[in-house]
């Protein structure tokens, strides 16, 4: 990923956070010299530095990860910034945006117990406290089903990149004016750019 100084980002509990608020990732390998994708949920594990989560067992992605580097990219908040913003007509228009990408090597994770493991802790993620769905509920019957059905692994990580690009290359005017902007906006990753922005230049 190009990532210019002014934009990236030293701090890994930054880039964790990224991961953490942005868990849908796409998760990219090599097969038959070409690039594959896989559009997936990862959860990071802080503790172990590894990612977990599955894929269908007919995605054959999973079947070429010997020896292979992954690489899994995490979008956070991302905008267009308007040159019409700025105190001068000689601009021109940028994107903001916030990114992880992340590099490891893929184990399959095949001890049935831990294959559950990796699926309840998904749910304890995504679902809410309060939600009536347990994954306890459900049978033997079904659970071997769906075990049957796909392929849970572990990414071990051994490099992370991230960027913030935020318009810290402008002058503050310029950047006061952009976030004044970013906040009439009624889209939800406009705000999001304008808070990460007003706490940049608060740092």
């Amino acid at each position: 990923m190009f990532t210019p100084q002014q934009f990236t980002i030293t701090n890994n509990e930054r880039i964790y956070a990224i991961i953490e608020e942005n868990s849908f990732a796409t998760l990219i390998s090599q097969q038959q010299d070409l690039p594959i994708a896989t559009h997936l949920p990862l959860l990071l594990n802080r503790q172990e530095n590894t990612l977990t989560g599955h894929m269908a067992l007919a995605n054959d992605q999973w079947e070429n990860a010997a020896g292979q580097t992954f690489l899994a990219i995490f979008q956070g908040p991302h905008c267009y910034i308007s040159p019409s913003w700025y105190e001068t007509s000689q601009a021109v228009p940028t994107w903001n945006y916030v990114a992880a990408h992340v590099y490891g090597k893929l184990e399959l994770i095949e001890k049935p117990t831990d294959v559950y493991a990796e699926l309840a802790t998904i749910v304890k993620k995504y679902e809410p406290a309060d939600s009536p769905y347990k994954l306890t509920a459900l049978t033997d019957k079904v659970m071997t089903n769906l075990s049957q059905g796909i392929v849970a692994f572990k990414l071990q990580i051994t490099q992370m990149i991230g960027v913030d690009k935020l318009s810290q290359n402008h002058s503050a005017l310029r950047r006061q004016n952009v976030i004044e902007e970013l906040c009439k906006s009624p889209f939800d990753n406009e705000q999001q750019i304008a808070l990460l922005m007003k706490k940049n230049m608060r740092d």
